[in-house]
């Protein structure tokens, strides 16, 4: 996971309480991936917007089209005391405990200066061990998060096996001929949708970072750099803590 910078500020604990009694597990997609959704994750949303409006925020990595900011690794550890329990039941026991690393992130590279490896699903890593959670902290015309099939393999998720497999394959579809320059929508004409999150605000959902996904971004929609009006969210990785 990548090193981020500490947030500069951040409003106190006990604004950034969350609610689970809500959360619902269900199963998408002939392969029976597992995604967990919490409505109403934050008891105080408009909190979070507002620590978000104080960061600096940054691009971080290519693969990102847009900028990030690190959450406070105090909240981090607050939510693990209660998240914790939930990821063990979905995903399996973490004997050790979890790992979290999270932050704001906002999407803003419009579909025209798209990156070729930002037109395509993309996966967070192969290690199926890996918990992805994306809370949506937006009321913009963007959508939430659609998950994929890639046709010529039959794959959805990737691992160290199938990934070369998947690589030269995406690599002979597209080595002549580039992705158009946008987000992708329904995945043609090498990948088909399996299933897609509406990503209502306040809602958080979770599910292994190795399965193909993007975020559902309206190609002919603004996407503002500012926190309260762009498409927020936070994003965070979760993995077993190192022994």
């Amino acid at each position: 996971m990548t090193a981020l910078p500490a947030s500069p500020a951040s409003p106190p604990l006990d604004r950034w309480g969350i609610a689970l009694g809500g959360a619902r597990g269900e199963r998408f997609s002939g392969q029976n991936h597992l995604l967990v959704t919490v409505p109403g994750f934050l008891e105080h949303p408009e909190a979070a917007i507002e620590a978000a409006t104080l960061q600096n925020f940054a691009k971080i990595t290519p693969q990102y089209p847009g900028v990030r900011a690190a959450l406070d690794p105090a909240v981090c550890r607050t939510w693990l005391g209660a998240l914790g329990p939930l990821l063990d039941e979905a995903f399996g026991r973490a004997e050790g405990g979890w790992a979290m690393q999270a932050w704001f992130s906002l999407v803003t590279t419009p579909p025209a200066a798209l990156l070729p490896i930002q037109r395509l699903p993309h996966v967070d890593g192969t290690d199926a061990r890996q918990v992805a959670m994306m809370l949506y902290l937006h009321r913009t015309g963007h959508g939430g998060t659609a998950f994929f099939r890639h046709k010529a393999t039959g794959l959805e998720a990737l691992t160290p096996e199938t990934w070369p497999r998947y690589a030269a394959a995406v690599q002979a579809e597209y080595g002549r001929a580039l992705p158009p320059a946008a987000y992708p929508t329904d995945g043609a004409p090498h990948f088909a949708r399996t299933h897609v999150v509406a990503g209502h605000f306040n809602e958080a959902v979770f599910y292994r970072g190795n399965i193909l996904h993007s975020g559902v971004i309206d190609n002919a929609a603004p996407l503002s750099a500012s926190p309260r009006e762009g498409r927020l969210t936070i994003n965070a990785f979760f993995r077993p803590a190192a022994g």
